[in-house]
């Protein structure tokens, strides 16, 4: 049996001596304990305050307050976690809450919810380390519930509705079906295959000459860019067509990629069939010449396609703060060993460091430790100069590159534990529709599974036993088990 100190409180009429107390013993999990009323009645809206109030009152009213009363010991008995119970009765004490570490947040506010305890209680740490886990199961909940209305669908749509949904799961949900598996697959080939092609075709030995003697792409290699062209076009088409929200699909990064992958190709198109006039013009040669540079941007169309550059470009997103960091780091380092450097050299006859924006370049190629060796330092403090600047280009740029690492281990953890956590509910959901327990979904109920609710509903129906919980024993241990 464990307890916490009594505290001896003096009576109203100044005496030290404490007054009589009720005592209570409650059997919480097999763990017992004596609590004293006068603790207990600080918060007159709790549970145990309450039974401290009625501790003089019958049986059967203490026997509401609690899953099971001996009235010969006059024990009560709460079938809850003894671990949480020890964080509970820290409020009496101590007028806060901590959660102790192990112990489930979304958990532990049930806790509190039955002993009528307010959450306002709970220390400002312990909220934060709640809102993160919350955070994170709102967000495999809606994983989950996009995932079942892209494979079911809305059956009460029009023809025209359910085609759209299903061209839309066909060219942008590869894990919905293997048709859609292996348009997927077919257009990555297509980005690798025309990213090759720009590389080769700016080999000297594979170009050919032209009537005027210059020197241009191979037929053939011009033939393979056009039908891997011809492929986007279609595949970006076929997606604006059955996009639900064509605005949102236009303006997203991605997708501003893709268009800028395909609108080179038919603006030289273009501007070729005008005639050999318009193509003589520098300014129109130096236009195509940029569109065709242009065509590097479907490299970044891999990134629909990989979960890995899309964790990339997540974590780059969150360390703005640390990579401002670093070029602030770099500017004033740059700024400061450049003027040093050409201030030292300026007594050499034969210095290479002509003023302090030509030294610049010196500065950002010595902090970064590149050293080309084009501009370097001919004096004794010049070398010194530099060395003390790339010492501290090395300490600048390793500052803030734990956060940014940090950040994309914890976004590649999170998308694994999201992508494990869907294919569970799905492999699930397969189980038993094949064993004839499980009822289609509506849409409604589908809608209502998010946030905290995720504890109190099953994520697929009614029928369904899977809750969060198996998704939280699989972000602890970095993968999901088998259901039992």
């Amino acid at each position: 049996m464990w307890g916490f100190p009594r505290t001896r409180y003096a009576n109203c009429n100044g005496s030290s001596e404490a007054g009589e107390q009720t005592e209570i013993v409650v059997n919480i999990g097999g763990v017992k304990q004596v609590l004293y009323g006068d603790v207990l009645t600080r918060f007159p809206e709790t549970r145990l305050a309450e039974i401290v109030q009625s501790s003089s009152a019958g049986s059967e009213e203490l026997s509401s307050l609690c899953d099971d009363y001996d009235p010969d010991t006059r024990e009560l008995y709460f079938d809850r976690d003894p671990d949480a119970f020890k964080c509970i009765v820290e409020l009496y004490y101590y007028g806060e809450i901590h959660m102790k570490r192990g112990i489930c947040p979304i958990c532990f506010m049930k806790e509190m919810e039955f002993w009528k305890i307010d959450p306002d209680y709970l220390d400002e740490c312990c909220k934060s380390n709640l809102s993160d886990v919350e955070n994170e199961l709102a967000e495999i909940a809606e994983k989950v519930k996009t995932i079942l209305v892209d494979r079911e669908g809305d059956p009460s749509g029009t023809g025209w509705q359910r085609f759209q949904t299903f061209l839309w799961r066909l060219m942008e949900k590869p894990e919905s079906s293997l048709p859609a598996r292996i348009i997927a697959i077919v257009s990555f080939f297509f980005i690798l295959v025309s990213s090759v092609v720009m590389c080769v075709g700016t080999i000297p030995d594979v170009q050919i000459e032209d009537a005027e003697g210059n020197l241009t792409e191979h037929p053939t290699l011009e033939l393979i860019e056009t039908i891997c062209i011809g492929w986007f076009t279609v595949e970006y088409i076929l997606r604006l067509l059955s996009s639900p929200n064509k605005v949102k699909f236009v303006l997203s990064f991605m997708n501003i990629v893709d268009f800028m992958a395909i609108m080179p190709f038919f603006v030289v198109w273009t501007l070729t069939s005008l005639g050999t006039a318009m193509m003589e013009l520098a300014n129109v040669q130096q236009a195509v010449q940029a569109l065709r540079i242009m065509r590097i941007a479907r490299i970044f169309k891999l990134a629909r396609h990989s979960s890995g550059l899309q964790t990339l470009t997540s974590a780059l997103k969150s360390s703005f703060k640390e990579l401002g960091l670093l070029l602030m780091y770099m500017g004033v380092g740059v700024f400061l060993f450049s003027a040093l450097g050409y201030t030292m050299e300026q007594s050499h006859p034969d210095t290479l460091f002509t003023s302090i924006p030509q030294s610049f370049w010196w500065a950002v190629i010595t902090m970064t430790t590149v050293g080309y060796g084009d501009v370097y330092p001919k004096t004794t403090l010049g070398r010194c100069n530099a060395a003390v600047s790339f010492l501290c280009g090395v300490i600048a740029i390793a500052l803030p590159i734990h956060p940014i690492i940090n950040n994309f281990v914890i976004f590649y953890n999170k998308q694994q534990v999201l992508e494990t956590a869907a294919k569970h509910e799905l492999e699930l959901m397969a189980l038993r529709t094949s064993d004839g327990d499980l009822t289609v979904v509506s849409r409604s109920s589908r809608e209502s599974v998010v946030g905290s609710e995720l504890w109190d509903k099953p994520l697929t129906s009614s029928h369904s036993e899977f809750h969060v919980p198996l998704v939280k024993k699989a972000r602890a241990k970095g993968g999901m088990e088998p259901a039992e």
